[in-house]
């Protein structure tokens, strides 16, 4: 159920991930008025469980979620359903529109908007995703073990993806598709952990009883395959932040489109702050939700800066 959204807050979050959560429960323990503005898309939703979050693995991400907005509400923060897209800056703060019509003002911006995975423009590997095609094999890797795993190359981090996955399966083939060819270095340590290389482009994905059976090639060959992992383009959720100038670029790593900030959170624009995936395209749930506690309490320090400058300069005690 939703809350009732006031039309002030000391903060406004936009996205109700990990990070957004972890950075409003941050702000409702330190008693700031808080809202967060869920769209209801997260990442993980494809997924049947988070892995790698201590005493948490193996929890259904819905069920994650539910969790963290019960805990933002019993600190006193508000979460509402709806789709922010756009943010402009008024006296004292911010406003922020919805895809409704509605419209909430807040003093600071926290933005965890997260991420879209960008998939290889083959036949069927959407239907999979988050099942038998995955990305990361600490998130997923154990439930694939000892499986036949194929890595479909999607650029220069390929080696890097099928020598990870090597560490879980004697199985595993390297689909080259349309990357470049491994270097001779790459091509030296893919031999040396027995992992086979295969040419052509890959056009199809083959599933019986809705299981993945094999990746079909353009020659019309089939390699069978239990699990295919592959490297997505990530492009950051940052239109709500067109409007105010904040930047995007891409990655350093080169994996995709993000939101720069510096190690508080700041998004490069006074008052507005960026956590998780919309700035750090590879952190798993554990590392979004850290961030979105540290942005949380970066902006309270903030907002606490503040309002003692103006205390202090309402009695004239404040230096010149």
């Amino acid at each position: 159920m939703d809350d009732v959204m006031q039309d002030e807050y000391d903060v406004v979050v936009i996205g109700g991930g990990a990070a957004g959560l972890n950075g409003a429960m941050m702000l409702g323990r330190s008693r700031r008025s808080v809202v967060v503005v869920d769209a209801g898309t997260p990442r993980n939703a494809p997924a049947a469980a988070v892995h790698g979050l201590l005493g948490h693995d193996g929890t259904p991400p819905a069920e994650l979620l539910a969790r963290g907005r019960a805990e933002v509400r019993s600190y006193g923060g508000h979460v509402v359903a709806g789709e922010a897209t756009g943010a402009t800056r008024v006296p004292d703060g911010f406003e922020v529109s919805l895809a409704d019509g509605r419209s909430v003002r807040g003093r600071r911006l926290l933005v965890t908007t997260g991420l879209v995975d960008e998939l290889p423009d083959v036949p069927g590997l959407r239907e999979r995703w988050g099942r038998d095609v995955l990305h990361c094999p600490y998130c997923h890797g154990w439930e694939v073990r000892d499986q036949a795993i194929g890595i479909l190359a999607t650029g220069p981090m390929a080696t890097h993806q099928a020598l990870l996955f090597r560490q879980l399966s004697d199985d595993v083939v390297l689909f080259l598709h349309d990357a470049p060819h491994p270097t001779d270095e790459q091509a030296a340590l893919l031999a040396g952990r027995g992992i086979r290389v295969v040419q052509g482009s890959v056009v199809g994905v083959e599933v019986s009883e809705d299981r993945l059976t094999g990746l079909r090639l353009a020659d019309g060959t089939v390699v069978a395959r239990e699990a295919v992992a592959l490297g997505t383009r990530m492009v950051a959720r940052s239109s709500v932040l067109t409007d105010l100038g904040v930047a995007v670029a891409d990655h350093p790593s080169g994996i995709g489109v993000h939101v720069p900030a510096d190690p508080t959170g700041r998004a490069g624009v006074p008052g507005v702050w960026a956590a998780g995936n919309v700035v750090d395209l590879a952190a798993q749930v554990g590392g979004a939700a850290a961030a979105g506690a540290w942005a949380g309490a970066q902006v309270n320090l903030d907002l606490v800066t503040e309002e003692a400058e103006r205390a202090a300069s309402a009695l004239g005690d404040l230096p010149v």
